[in-house]
């Protein structure tokens, strides 16, 4: 990197890759509505390799309790249900030979609270993230200074990525606010 604007945009385009991150993965905890991105994390062996379960079915919600995973083939039925056990998410699929439907239990307080405090987890890992980035970048900046790069333009550089940082890191409370409002919400 050749200059302190280059790092500073490769700093937000790395920040906001961590935001986005963290938006899937909360995307993944559910709510106790069913939503089809629960079994997101799902894979399935499909002949031999791992494959995501969005690969080899249909996932749609005809409810708010119900989820339906349709797979395009049905010897796959047996598999996928498996898959979905292993996924350890805390739901018991059910298949009537063409499709398997799967009631979502409405959550009891203790998993609400440990949904959160899972969330809580994912939103110290991404402002981790975050941080790391900023050594990363600030680092580069350093050695720029080493390569000839004024003083003053180093301690701007500098300022403007703890800006980018401070900001990053309100995207991702905002994020846990929003997802844990979502979570405590009966």
């Amino acid at each position: 990197m050749s200059s302190v604007k280059e790092i500073t945009s490769y700093t937000r385009e790395h920040m906001e890759k961590s935001i986005e991150h963290t938006r899937i993965e909360f995307s993944r905890l559910r709510a106790g509505k069913a939503m089809p991105s629960v079994l997101d994390g799902v894979m399935v062996e499909y002949y031999g390799s791992h494959v995501p379960l969005n690969q080899i079915a249909n996932v749609n919600t005809p409810d708010a309790r119900t989820i339906v995973v349709q797979p395009w083939e049905k010897p796959m039925i047996p598999i996928i249900e498996k898959a979905i056990m292993a996924a350890n998410l805390g739901l018991n699929p059910q298949n009537d030979g063409v499709i398997i439907m799967i009631a979502v239990p409405p959550l009891t307080e203790e998993r609400r609270l440990g949904l959160v405090k899972q969330v809580k987890h994912e939103a110290e890992l991404s402002k981790i993230a975050i941080r790391n980035i900023r050594k990363d970048s600030i680092e580069k900046i350093k050695k720029l200074q080493k390569d000839g790069l004024s003083e003053d333009l180093v301690k701007d550089g500098e300022a403007d990525i703890q800006k980018l940082v401070d900001s990053f890191i309100k995207k991702v409370d905002e994020l846990v606010v929003e997802k844990e409002k979502d979570i405590m919400t009966v």
